[in-house]
């Protein structure tokens, strides 16, 4: 278990046994918990023998569903209410990537933020405001907020990885040409790829080519 900061969740320790070198932080969705992503660590570590995986549950329990945990809350959905959460979210999420990159003596630059859905909001919103610029973000059927002030509030602007479902019926797939619109504005490299019937979900091509996009970047 992991506890930098209040948050909880499961982690996976580099496949190569030894200490890690680097580090992938897996967000995950709204009313799911950590365990909803760790299982992404079997399919990459082969690839990244080196990283520690780590995939904290989000620091409230959801609002709406019996089960699970959000990072903030969808029941205001308009843009101004979501990008407030976002932003109430933020510090806690930094202090949680502070912590744990300090325990493992490693810097942002070998760090990767993987989410999915609200956990890729999450990792768009955190990323470009950090000091200093992970090596990557993967997001997965996820959106972009706050885009009107991405370009004057980014710092950062670490290579990015976005794959969404065509036929999405939870954040629908517009969202990836408005963010790589925004993205590539604001000066940030970005990949889109888009899959063809896929609903709100990861399928193993996206997975495949997740892996391969952190491995180019874990490795440069």
């Amino acid at each position: 278990m992991i506890e930098p900061s209040g948050l909880t969740g499961p982690s996976r320790a580099p496949a190569s046994g030894g200490a890690p070198r680097h580090l992938v932080i897996l967000l995950h969705g709204i009313g799911a918990d950590g365990n909803d992503l760790i299982g992404l660590a079997a399919d990459w570590a082969g690839a990244l023998p080196d990283a520690e995986f780590v995939a904290p549950n989000a620091p409230f329990p959801c609002d709406m569903a019996p089960v699970g945990y959000q990072w903030f809350s969808h029941r205001d959905r308009s843009p101004a209410g979501m990008l407030a959460g976002a932003q109430a979210a933020a510090s806690g999420l930094n202090a949680f990537i502070d912590r744990a990159l300090d325990e493992r003596s490693l810097t942002d630059a070998d760090l990767a933020l993987v989410g999915f859905s609200q956990g890729t909001m999450m990792a768009l919103y955190v990323a470009p405001r950090r000091p200093s610029p992970c090596a990557a973000v993967l997001g997965y059927s996820g959106a972009l907020l706050g885009p009107d002030t991405l370009a004057e509030e980014a710092v950062s602007r670490p290579e990015t990885m976005l794959i969404h479902g065509s036929v999405d019926e939870i954040v629908p797939v517009q969202a990836l040409p408005m963010a790589l619109i925004e993205l590539i504005d604001a000066g940030f490299g970005v990949r889109t790829v888009v899959r063809p019937g896929l609903a709100h979900g990861i399928d193993p091509e996206g997975v495949a080519l997740g892996g391969r996009f952190l491995t180019e970047r874990l490795s440069s």
